[in-house]
């Protein structure tokens, strides 16, 4: 039997678990999207918690064929938001339940880390750039509905060390998109098809400012902005290629504070909003930037698996 390591994570959007082999490669990345009521614009907690229980033993079922041939050698787990003091989501438990009773059958032991870190680590492995593990630092921005927030990330054994730089002081990216999406009719979560709708957009894009400063943006009136372009034009692309290109924007500016600060350095964007192919189009032409695949830059446990492997060789 072939060498493996486990992973889960159960954030307020996906339920997933994840495998790598002994040498480092990924071999399953599997998910759960959390169903979400038409019109609504996300999970209350506990809703979270209780769709993560329902989606646990189906996905179970789905980790053990995907190991056949292999033996774990050690479970990771997604315990907390990030590596802070006070970080706490009660989704997360449901996660922690199931990987202490998944390696407590196969008898391995269980390392406990955080959702961010795992984001940072699949952005890494998806963009081919492992070998910043041993950089002294480099920028990472986690861009999703939870989080929006440039890091300065310290490798070390096992994990990171992370520096917050940068962040919003109101909404998040994700919850932006997500809110003009609903108003204008649209599934939750909304980027996907907010997306399709921007790249069908052919006028001039509306330019408003962005608003940042020193490394921190708002992004509260991307909402009125977009719902006022849609009320206006009847324009559903219209209003989408605004959204985007506002946050865009507003990516690059911080990004570009950052680096004034801190001095110039490889940039990673990780997190659900970051699979965006405008937006990816716009920073990579600016820094030297790199993205994961949107396999591994949404929601994930692979991840997770990574640090377990790093956490059990050290």
């Amino acid at each position: 039997m072939k060498p493996c390591f486990v992973g889960f994570d159960t954030s307020n959007y996906t339920t997933s678990a994840a495998v790598c082999d002994g040498e480092g490669k990924v071999i399953a990345n599997l998910k759960t999207p959390l169903p979400v009521k038409e019109g609504e614009r996300g999970l209350r907690q506990s809703e979270a918690v209780f769709e993560h229980v329902r989606n646990l033993p189906e996905l179970t079922v789905r980790l053990g064929d995907a190991m056949r041939g292999y033996t774990p050698l050690a479970v990771g787990v997604s315990v907390r938001p990030r590596d802070a003091e006070g970080s706490y989501m009660p989704c997360f438990l449901s996660g922690k339940s199931a990987a202490y009773s998944f390696a407590a059958g196969a008898g391995v032991p269980v390392y406990e880390l955080s959702h961010q870190n795992g984001h940072i680590m699949a952005a890494l492995y998806s963009a081919r750039r492992l070998d910043l593990l041993g950089n002294d630092r480099f920028l990472a921005f986690h861009v999703s509905g939870g989080t929006t927030e440039a890091l300065l990330v310290k490798p070390r054994e096992g994990g990171f060390d992370v520096q917050l730089a940068g962040n919003t002081d109101d909404i998040n990216a994700g919850q932006a998109i997500d809110r003009v999406g609903v108003a204008m009719g649209l599934k939750f979560p909304c980027g996907a098809e907010l997306e399709r709708l921007a790249m069908e957009y052919r006028g001039k894009i509306y330019s408003h400012p962005v608003c940042v400063r020193d490394g921190i943006c708002s992004l509260s009136g991307v909402e009125n902005i977009a719902k006022k372009i849609h009320a206006q034009t009847n324009d559903k692309t219209a209003a989408a290629a605004f959204v985007f290109d506002f946050i865009g924007k507003t990516l690059e500016r911080m990004c570009t504070d950052i680096q004034k600060k801190y001095g110039s350095m490889p940039v990673i964007f990780a997190g659900g909003v970051m699979s965006n192919t405008l937006m990816r189009d716009r920073l990579s032409g600016r820094f030297d930037a790199y993205f994961s695949e949107p396999m591994f830059s949404a929601d994930n446990a692979a991840g997770i698996a990574l640090l377990c492997r790093e956490n059990y060789k050290r």
